[in-house]
């Protein structure tokens, strides 16, 4: 939780000081606009950009995002690329900096493992109260069994019929 209000007022205020900058963003430091161009075409770029989420738009992917945050993260990733680093380098210095949120595939650990049980235990809660509400139905009396109240009503209403058929009018 503190890491998605620490990402929030990250996105915030980079998108702050982006609009008071009147700038957009440009490519990484140091590369060269071919350089750039072949890692954005790259299928790792592509990859690596689908699995890490907008901190400002929330439900696009850092790829589908038009955010000048989301910019400055591909360009933070194309950096990342340039310099040699590995995918799950890249994805931990991310992480480090911004909190898991980032991430759209959060990793299995003990923090988080309410976000991965969560859909299957309630799952099972839903399927367990629907098997207890269903056999909580009387069952019907089998032949030469008690009466039930409903039974000795029926047989008063016939009684009544047939008194009230046997009587003069």
């Amino acid at each position: 939780m503190r890491a998605a209000l620490a990402a929030l007022l990250v996105a915030l205020a980079a998108t702050a000081f982006a609009q008071s900058s009147g700038t957009p963003p440009g490519p990484p430091a140091g590369m060269t606009p071919e350089q750039v161009e072949q890692l954005v075409r790259s299928e790792r770029f592509r990859a690596l950009a689908a699995e890490l989420r907008c901190l400002v738009c929330q439900n696009q992917t850092l790829a589908d995002s038009n955010a000048e945050l989301a910019i400055d993260l591909r360009n933070e990733v194309l950096r990342q690329m340039a310099s040699g680093k590995d995918d799950r380098q890249i994805k931990a210095h991310l992480v480090e900096r911004y909190g898991e949120f980032v991430l759209y595939r959060p990793t299995f650990s003990v923090r988080n493992l309410a976000l991965w049980a969560g859909p299957a235990v309630l799952l099972a809660i839903g399927a367990t109260v629907l098997w207890r509400t269903s056999n909580r139905r009387r069952p019907t009396p089998a032949a030469g069994t008690v009466p039930t109240d409903m039974d000795a009503r029926l047989a008063r209403v016939d009684r009544l019929l047939d008194d009230d058929a046997t009587t003069p009018r």
